[in-house]
């Protein structure tokens, strides 16, 4: 399998999967944060599978690498977010340590993926 095919690939479907984890429980935010809180992580959680895939369809090395260095720090800010949907109560404890672990694996899946292609990188 190329990297062309990324819809296979375990990060990006975890990414779809915090995604839409995410849009779930946007749902609940009050209407208030239609245009704050809930836009900001469905903007963040949609952008690290959209690198990825973004990425995926680069030709070079340093071009797909920038791309996951991108969804990576989505994927940092959508963690923020999150703690601040708990500190303003618009999520329960249960479903932000849900997510929180969804975040942690993305997190390492992603990480391995830009290790993997830094070390192509640095073999040139």
């Amino acid at each position: 399998m190329g990297f062309q095919d990324y819809t296979k690939l375990e990060v990006w479907l975890s990414a779809r999967s915090l995604a839409n984890l995410v849009y779930g429980i946007t749902r609940n935010f009050p209407t208030s944060e239609q245009f704050g809180l809930t836009s900001q992580m469905r903007r963040s959680a949609s952008s690290i599978p959209s690198n990825i895939a973004e990425g995926c369809g680069r030709n070079t090395t340093k071009g797909k690498l920038m791309f996951f260095y991108v969804s990576r720090g989505s994927l940092f800010e959508l963690e923020t977010q999150l703690y601040l949907s708990l500190d303003q109560e618009y999520i329960s404890i249960e479903i932000f340590n849900e997510t929180l672990d969804k975040i942690l694996i993305t997190k390492k899946l992603l990480n391995g993926f830009i290790n993997y292609f830094k070390k192509l990188e640095d073999g040139k």
